[in-house]
């Protein structure tokens, strides 16, 4: 039974992994090598539990229990004691592969060590690691403490008995569970890349302005941000790379393919909402970009970026990346889209989804557009993804 949790990063989603476990009751250990971060880390739980307490959300007394359950430490063998590890520092593999390796020699041998990880393979992390079967992913979403849904990716050397054990963890600890694949981008930020890459390629193409399809996205589809708003708003540089980590895992897809648009962005110091200017301004004073109101330019829009969507969603299906219900779950949870994909796809019929992708393919004769073969087969067989 895991009751000692310790946490590698005290930056933010390290630090919001802590409060989710100190929360659930766990005894944590937040590890930082530098003080000052350590003390920003306790500063801003602080700040967040106060303002949950001035909102009626929790009282004094659970203030002081979250509180009391979290310890911040500076060397990585205070963390020996732990039951379960989760490490959450810099998207880079070999510093992460160091890491768990020198923890490794600290830990008990039934402890489990996992990476918080939204890109790398948790095959290639735990290489580094004597006793593999021990190493999971398990990927938050930012804010930890809000996001309700949590991919756990157990890597092919993980063993089924520490699958089962942290799905039970992360059921108890109030998240919603989705097991994936240890495939790149795993779940979401697989599926999620026709959202922004299909909507860069419609302005690229002179289709439309990014306000337009921004509206188009949000008004038709519901969606609570566009996708220059949302890319914007995560960091220009940060998506830009998530979508060429992708690409190139896929041994460059063309469905994955950069765009020249975001790199130069990226390039300039265009990276949104932290710099001031990406897609949109942000300065004081900046006029507000209006969208083009055609209403049939916004379907066209809308039509062809929900169809990319779906058929990304099918064909993580169609690999056994996850199931039809982790796969809707985790694009509803995990980045708050209206709908499941799968169920949308069920709702706009199968039918339209072949007609929508095999038109694209059509116009472009681009292997980007090709059509999921669990699409056409479900089209074949007049069958739906949820009955």
């Amino acid at each position: 039974m895991i009751q000692k949790v310790g946490i590698i990063g005290s930056g933010t989603m390290g630090s919001g992994i802590a409060q989710v476990a100190a929360t659930a009751g766990c005894s944590v250990k937040v590890y930082d090598t530098k003080p000052e971060a350590l003390d920003k880390s306790k500063n801003a739980l602080d700040n967040i539990l106060n303002r949950l307490v001035t909102k009626g959300r929790i009282d004094e007394a659970e203030k002081m229990r979250i509180q009391g359950n979290i310890s911040y430490v500076s060397t990585l063998k205070d963390l020996g004691d732990a039951d379960l590890t989760i490490e959450a520092i810099i998207e880079n593999l070999d510093i992460k592969q160091k890491v768990f390796s020198e923890l490794e020699t600290y830990v008990s041998d039934t402890a489990i060590i996992a990476s918080n990880t939204s890109s790398l393979s948790i095959a290639s992390i735990a290489s580094s690691l004597k006793k593999p079967e021990r190493c999971i992913g398990i990927h938050f979403f930012n804010p930890a403490p809000l996001m309700k849904l949590v991919e756990v990716i157990p890597a092919v050397q993980t063993s089924e008995e520490v699958t089962s054990e942290i799905v039970e963890v992360i059921n108890g600890w109030k998240k919603v569970v989705a097991v994936t694949k240890d495939t790149p981008g795993f779940i979401v930020n697989r599926v999620a890349r026709p959202f922004y890459g299909e909507s860069l390629r419609i302005y690229e193409e002179g289709i439309a302005d990014f306000a337009t399809i921004d509206a188009s996205l949000k008004t038709l589809g519901k969606f609570r941000m566009g996708p220059f708003e949302l890319m914007d708003f995560i960091g220009n540089d940060v998506n830009y790379t998530v979508t060429e980590t992708v690409f190139k895992a896929f041994y460059n897809d063309p469905r994955y393919k950069p765009s020249f648009t975001q790199k130069r962005l990226s390039e300039a110091g265009y990276l949104g909402r932290k710099t001031g200017k990406g897609y949109y301004e942000y300065t004081d004073g900046a006029e507000k970009a209006s969208p083009n109101e055609d209403s049939q330019l916004a379907r066209q829009i809308f039509d062809r970026v929900l169809v990319m969507l779906i058929n990304e969603a099918a064909d993580a299906l169609f690999w056994n990346i996850a199931s039809a219900t982790d796969i809707d779950n985790a694009m509803t949870k995990g980045v708050n889209y209206p709908k499941g994909l799968l169920a949308w796809a069920d709702e706009k019929g199968i039918d339209w989804c072949v007609h929508q992708l095999d038109a694209l393919y059509d116009e472009y004769r681009e292997d980007r557009y090709r059509c999921s073969p669990l699409l056409r087969k479900m089209k074949r067989e007049k069958t739906t993804f949820f009955n």
